[in-house]
């Protein structure tokens, strides 16, 4: 089983070929795909986590669609003096599919 560490949108995602993930907002149009830092392949019992030997590795992905986090409330409120503010928030992601994993010491 081949799988790797990749940072997507400030985080750290496990990722293998197939897996579908939300990140943050990508800058693509659906269809199109791009590469994400590699922090860690694992191939079968081969861990590489060597700098030199990630800048080879590659991960691509291919852009889904563009998707909305959940809703999030924000409520503030004084007491006695009438303040009161209700505010929204939902985040915009980006769902793409992992296309392919290199680990870059073939």
């Amino acid at each position: 089983m081949v799988y790797a560490i990749v940072r997507a949108g400030g985080r750290q995602e496990k990722v293998a070929v197939g897996d579908i993930l939300e990140i943050d907002r990508l800058p693509a149009e659906p269809g199109s795909s791009i590469e994400l830092p590699v922090l860690l392949v694992v191939d079968g019992d081969v861990v590489t986590s060597d700098k030199a030997a990630l800048a080879k590795a590659t991960v691509t992905v291919e852009i889904v669609a563009g998707t909305k986090g959940p809703k999030i409330d924000i409520l503030k409120y004084k007491s006695k003096t009438g303040y009161r503010s209700r505010k929204g928030h939902r985040q915009k992601h980006t769902q793409v599919k992992v296309t392919g994993i290199e680990s870059g010491t073939n």
